[in-house]
């Protein structure tokens, strides 16, 4: 196809917010590159991109198109007029608008929208965010000259020489995160100094986040603490009738968060589900986090998601089927106070001794000098001792004790029960004082 200035974008799919978002950011990111590029956007009618993409900016046009269910059903029946109206209305868009290039991010519309332009020729590129490929990224991955992904082995499902590991795109707007930013007090009606917990269960709503929140409405009654709560259109008015029953004030339920940048500055834990998208947002807010992966979907890939991060100690898993048991008391169990800072911590004790385990025994004679470790959070208690080359200074004491330290909390986080602690530790030795303050990766020490 013959090109000519400006560029035209086709961006197909949607469908949930792990689809919709990563094409907002897409077209974010080339049109800051060039302001003169055009784009249009098309969807599933009814969806949640026929929202979000105008009020982000762009123009998108919708389509009649539904899944297929594997089960029996009477919907199936339609699934296939609509398919073919949806092709028919594709092939109109493709022709009108003439695109220079053809993205497609997953989801039902991305498979008629794409077949159409690469029938017409032109080059199509597919963005999969999951580490499972979705059936229509697969089924357009033929058509396909480049194929994104974010991890590694995508081979499977998509032919090598034509993937690149990109990472997933995520909103521009969720790159710059402004801890307690004074706007999100605002935006969501929140009393300055309150502990805040942040549940979000996709664009969707989770049924086992809202389910377990709303069995555990009498813990959450307390007055440092306010619970943001995106619960999903589907669920919104179960949710505000039982909030509403309990006559609780410090719970601010929402269907939906447009303003993600906000609600993670201020969240001092965030509870969620483990899509890709989520985990990719989630590692730049940086906060603690709790991850229940949803069972409902194709390969169990949440849980994996979900198990690289706590596998690292950079979040908590609490699997499906026992977050109604578990999650709000894990929670509350988390939000441990220091000052304005939110600690993570084990709910029960450790108790550790460090020399043996896991340092070899001659470390015994070769450090002569002993430091003993205690806890300064009465929610994470372990006493641990260690033995260390003689200590003259704080100095000496620094340089030898933060790797030592890291080790403890890397044997401790190894754990399952463990994973994601954030520790305070307090150490004397030779009437030096220190404290300490991090995870196993990031262990900072401070003279007191």
């Amino acid at each position: 196809m013959q090109h000519r200035e400006p560029y035209r974008i086709l961006i197909g799919g949607g469908g949930t917010g792990g689809h919709v978002f990563p094409a907002i950011a897409i077209a974010d990111a080339l049109k800051k590159r060039d302001q003169d590029m055009q784009f249009l956007f098309v969807g599933a009618l009814g969806k949640l991109e026929m929202e979000k993409v105008p009020e982000a900016g762009y123009s998108i046009e919708g389509l009649p198109v539904a899944g297929f269910q594997r089960r029996l059903t009477y919907k199936n029946i339609t699934f296939f007029f609509k398919l073919i109206a949806s092709m028919i209305r594709s092939s109109r868009i493709v022709r009108r608008f003439e695109p220079d290039l053809a993205i497609g991010v997953g989801g039902y519309a991305s498979g008629p929208i794409l077949k159409a332009a690469a029938r017409k020729g032109v080059p199509i590129l597919i963005q999969e965010q999951n580490s499972y490929a979705g059936v229509t990224n697969r089924l357009l991955a033929r058509s396909a000259r480049t194929i994104c992904v974010a991890y590694e082995h995508m081979d499977r499902y998509f032919p090598a020489e034509r993937i690149i590991i990109t990472g997933n795109p995520v909103r521009s707007l969720l790159m710059d995160i402004r801890p307690n930013p004074v706007d999100a007090y605002v935006e969501f009606d929140i009393e300055k100094g309150k502990k805040v917990c942040l549940v979000v269960g996709g664009s969707l709503g989770a049924r086992t986040l809202n389910r377990s929140f709303m069995e555990g409405l009498n813990k959450v009654d307390r007055d440092d603490l306010v619970l943001l709560w995106q619960c999903g259109t589907f669920y919104q008015k179960e949710v505000e009738d039982r909030v509403s029953a309990s006559g609780l004030k410090n719970i601010r339920v929402l269907p939906f968060i447009s303003r993600m940048d906000l609600a993670y500055g201020v969240a001092d834990i965030i509870i969620s589900r483990a899509g890709a998208i989520t985990i990719s947002e989630l590692c730049i807010a940086g906060k603690p986090v709790i991850l229940v992966p949803s069972p409902n979907v194709a390969e169990d890939h949440q849980t994996h998601n979900a198990e690289s991060l706590a596998s690292e100690g950079a979040a908590l898993m609490i699997p499906d089927a026992e977050a109604d048991g578990k999650l709000v008391d894990r929670m509350l169990a988390l939000m441990v106070s220091n000052g304005n800072r939110i600690i993570y911590s084990a709910n029960n004790s450790i108790d550790c001794n460090v020399v043996s385990y896991g340092f070899d025994p001659v470390l015994k004679t070769k450090f002569p000098e002993r430091i003993q470790i205690t806890s300064t959070d009465a929610a994470f208690q372990f006493h641990a001792e260690l033995e260390c080359n003689r200590i003259s200074d704080r100095k000496d004491l620094l340089e030898q004790v933060n790797p030592v330290v890291r080790f403890l909390i890397r044997t401790l986080v190894s754990k399952p029960a463990y994973h994601g602690i954030l520790a305070r530790i307090k150490i004397q030795v030779n009437g030096i004082s220190l404290q300490g303050e991090g995870n196993y990766e990031s262990m900072v020490f401070r003279g007191k």
